[in-house]
């Protein structure tokens, strides 16, 4: 409030207090204003992790104008990650999870979005593409009838898109990342794939026909969010919505490699369509998870790309051109003389006594990788929020710096004898960053950052030159 006093007008001690106490209330009316619109944003952001938004606060003209849902949903999986690990706790008296596997499902998650730091996800750049050259009827983007449609239209084309991931095995070449945790818990959600984008685009296309992009920006993302909680076993059983809804009983059969799991449970909000079409099965004897054959690591980049290899020395091994075909189009188990999904009959049997991989490894590093993997996500989340300020050169810097220091964690988690050598080359990497201006320290700090990495480059350089002293002296 802006009070102007005329140089006739007296300013008696009443008349200042009026002012000042005007502007405090106003200030105040200021806070309380901006207090509530973070309430109201933060309710809204907990509602989309559930697909709990009406068509009005979520419909957008432009799809320029449909907010990342997606990247502003971090702080709401970290916090509901520690949820889920205090409920756990209470609960049980165990935890869900190990460190090595959440920091490698969070190092999947950031790996997987890293695309889209320098175009949209090829989902919404082939769908606008369509859109703007095929589409024979505009739905208007304001209307409830097209958003309840999009809703289901969406759903449908992702119970295509999961199952053909699991009947394909190229596809599944892509998808297997996301199904190899042998845990089951929040973090396991956000284990993606970096390259299944890049094929399951083509089943939402037909939506592009009719339904305008930002209705489609708008669901694709929240299908996507509404997955995540129900990657956990802290909720056993919602009782009657266990028959519409997707929930973490269905999908803990998904993830199962038991024989009665295998290639069961695609939905993704909805578990109607599983049931529609054959697929659907009840959460029965204990689920024990992950792929059928394990892989035994944490380093990020072999479980992106391992079956990759896998498949093109299969592909080669056949000299009949079904054959190699086969291979790529037909199921992850088919054989040769077997049926086009495979025999599950072949499945390793499981006996429920099964452990997950967790070698051990030292207490001071989990809580080193945890550290920088706390320092490192803020990187990736200010990375996201400042990209469009940043030189191109600057953004494929700080990407090369997020993979190599994914990597890094990775090794050091596999306790990989080259692994005191790489953090020493990112920790060098980091501190240079640190001194000009390309990182900046996170809030409140209890240990000034620069002198943290200093002991940790100071650890893995004696680190590497032990290791060195000692191939030198086995090669003398």
């Amino acid at each position: 409030m802006t009070v102007r006093v005329s140089p006739g007008s007296s300013n008696s001690p009443e008349d200042r207090f009026s002012i000042t106490l005007g502007r405090g209330i106003d200030g105040l009316k200021v806070h309380t204003m901006a207090q509530f619109m973070d309430i109201v944003s933060l309710t809204k952001g907990i509602r989309s992790m559930f697909y709990i938004v009406t068509p009005n606060e979520s419909s957008f003209e432009n799809v320029e104008d449909v907010p990342p849902y997606v990247q502003q949903a971090t702080p709401f999986f970290m916090g509901l990650m520690v949820v889920e690990l205090v409920v756990s706790l209470l609960k049980d008296g165990t935890p869900l999870a190990c460190v090595s596997d959440v920091v490698t499902s969070v190092s999947a998650g950031i790996i997987s979005r890293m695309p889209t730091l320098f175009a949209r996800g090829f989902e919404i750049t082939t769908y606008i593409y369509v859109w703007d050259n095929l589409h024979l009827l505009e739905l208007p983007w304001d209307s409830a009838w097209t958003w309840w449609l999009a809703f289901l239209v969406v759903d449908f084309s992702y119970y295509w898109v999961h199952r053909f991931a699991h009947e394909l095995n190229f596809l599944w070449a892509a998808h297997q990342v996301h199904h190899s945790s042998e845990y089951y818990n929040l973090s396991t959600a956000l284990r993606q794939s970096l390259t299944q984008q890049f094929s399951s685009w083509v089943f939402y296309l037909p939506m592009a026909l009719a339904v305008p992009p930002s209705v489609f920006a708008v669901h694709i993302q929240f299908n996507l969010l509404y997955q995540f909680w129900i990657h956990t076993e802290v909720i056993r059983d919602l009782g009657p919505l266990e028959w519409v809804l997707n929930t973490p009983s269905h999908h803990r059969v998904h993830h199962g490699r038991n024989e009665y799991c295998i290639d069961k449970n695609y939905g993704g909000a909805l578990i109607i369509w599983d049931r529609l079409f054959g697929t659907f099965a009840p959460e029965g004897n204990k689920v024990v998870y992950g792929l059928v054959h394990k892989i035994n690591t944490f380093e990020i980049f072999h479980i992106q790309f391992h079956y990759y290899k896998y498949l093109w020395r299969r592909f080669n091994r056949y000299k009949k051109i079904f054959n190699k075909l086969g291979v790529l189009w037909k199921g992850p188990s088919w054989k040769p003389g077997k049926p086009r999904l495979g025999d599950h009959a072949e499945v390793p049997e499981v006996t429920g006594e099964e452990l997950p991989f967790n070698p051990s490894w030292p207490l001071a590093l989990k809580v080193y990788v945890c550290i920088h993997g706390l320092m490192l996500l803020g990187v990736y989340q200010d990375l996201f929020e400042s990209r469009l300020m940043l030189s191109q050169l600057t953004v494929l810097m700080m990407t090369g710096y997020i993979l190599l220091s994914l990597t890094s964690i990775g090794f050091i988690i596999d306790q990989r004898p080259t692994a005191p050598m790489l953090e020493l080359l990112r920790c060098v990497l980091m501190m240079m960053l640190l001194r000009y201006g390309y990182m900046t320290a996170p809030a409140p700090q209890f240990v000034p950052i620069e002198a943290f990495v200093s002991i940790s480059l100071l650890y893995w350089g004696l680190q590497t030159f032990s290791q060195l002293i000692a191939v030198k002296k086995k090669t003398t």
